[in-house]
């Protein structure tokens, strides 16, 4: 984990052969593949990236990652706040439009490649605010696709998946669940899973750790954060954390408490 200029962009640099099991983000996510080569199962499809390539995410899309061969791959990655890119593609569409989805989850473009590591670069180099600015919005405007939507809850499992994200860190019951949403248990889960590629018991410890992150970063202990998001206990949450982030929670409090928590408008 690497300090950002920026609040509410934050970056990753690894070299690593870890295989990370399914899962999502809450932001937006643009990085570049710098050695070596991954392969993903991710919301849009198996893909294949090497180096030079840029790789993107979307909030919610379910996606996993593993290394090509044996020597690992090493790569850099920016993750943004959704009212970032909201705010970008406003500006872009004249304010007709907030929302937008990341189209290819593998670009092999060099230009863009360069823009996402100059991008990069400049937040965690402390460039001035103006450079970094340009470059994000430059990069942003070639990356998304305003206009799309984003992915809606089935209606059978809306209350469901409601329930949970209203509360992560409560405890619920499959079949309380089901109840909400007036179907059997079995149906919750097969409905789950062809909306979110998660069960639900999976959805929640995802919604979980998204609120551990946010309560870390705001500069809450870690015991206290594992407590507050729904966890039996820190090392239970320090295991989902770093098997999700590829880091551990005492270095992304490191990499980002004591930063501005505001998000610029524009």
């Amino acid at each position: 984990m690497l300090r950002c200029a920026s609040p509410g962009v934050e970056a990753v640099a690894a070299v690593s052969g870890q295989r990370f099991a399914r899962h999502t983000h809450d932001r937006f996510g643009i990085g570049v593949i710098h050695d070596g080569a991954q392969k993903s199962a991710s919301g849009r499809g198996q893909v294949e990236a090497w180096a030079g390539d840029v790789l993107t995410v979307n909030p919610g899309e379910v996606h996993d990652g593993m290394p090509i061969g044996d020597q690992g791959r090493a790569w850099r990655m920016l993750y943004f706040e959704p009212a970032i890119v909201g705010s970008i593609i406003g500006d872009i569409t004249e304010g007709r439009l907030d929302h937008s989805e990341l189209a290819a989850p593998v670009m092999q473009d060099p230009r863009i490649a360069a823009r996402a590591a100059a991008c990069f670069a400049a937040q965690t180099a402390g460039a001035d605010t103006l450079h970094r600015d340009e470059l994000l919005v430059g990069l942003i405007a070639v990356v998304a696709r305003p206009g799309k939507m984003p992915v809606t809850t089935a209606p059978a499992i809306a209350p469901a998946r409601q329930r949970i994200d209203d509360d992560p860190a409560g405890a619920a019951t499959l079949a309380e669940l089901a109840g909400l949403c007036g179907l059997s248990r079995f149906q919750l889960i097969r409905g789950f899973m062809r909306a979110t590629g998660l069960t639900p018991h999976a959805y929640m410890i995802q919604r979980r750790i998204d609120l551990a992150r946010r309560l870390i970063g705001g500069g809450m202990a870690l015991a206290e954060a594992a407590a507050d998001s729904g966890f039996a206990d820190q090392s239970h949450m320090t295991r989902i954390f770093t098997g999700k982030y590829g880091v551990s929670p005492g270095a992304y409090a490191a990499a980002t408490v004591n930063r501005p928590a505001s998000i610029p408008s524009s």
